[in-house]
């Protein structure tokens, strides 16, 4: 049976070239991550997966990933393995110009720690609890 929840994203990450988490957030009830020292794990992980890889998909722990880097960030959305990865593209492309936008194409630690009120508003207003 196809899932046909409107709630399709686990997570959404920003981390710096370092694999250190400048935002990290989770949703839903069945969140396989319920523990920050889980969620530092996968984060960890992933980013070890992604951090010299070309692609903007994978499939990690379960999860569908895509990411996108820019300059010292990364982004990632998180999705259960079901999911359509249109749906998980077109929330990380719309995240992204939007910050993209909101920072005058600044999209670099420095800038989303400097502002990070807007970033976390971006997020929500991007994303409503998964």
């Amino acid at each position: 049976m196809v899932n046909l929840s409107l709630y399709t994203t686990t997570a959404v990450i920003l981390l710096d070239s370092d694999g250190n988490r400048i935002l990290g957030k989770y949703y839903g009830t069945k969140n396989p991550y319920p523990t920050i020292k889980e969620q530092k794990v996968f984060e960890k992980g992933l980013f070890e997966k992604t951090r010299r890889a070309n692609g903007e998909i994978i499939l990690y722990d379960n999860q569908v990933v895509l990411y996108r880097n820019s300059i010292d960030v990364f982004f990632y959305v998180v999705g259960s393995a079901e999911e359509n990865e249109l749906i998980l593209s077109s929330i990380l492309s719309a995240f992204y110009d939007s910050i993209s936008s909101l920072l005058r194409h600044q999209v670099e630690k420095r800038t989303l720690v400097d502002n990070l009120d807007l970033v976390v508003l971006t997020l929500d207003e991007t994303i409503d609890d998964g």
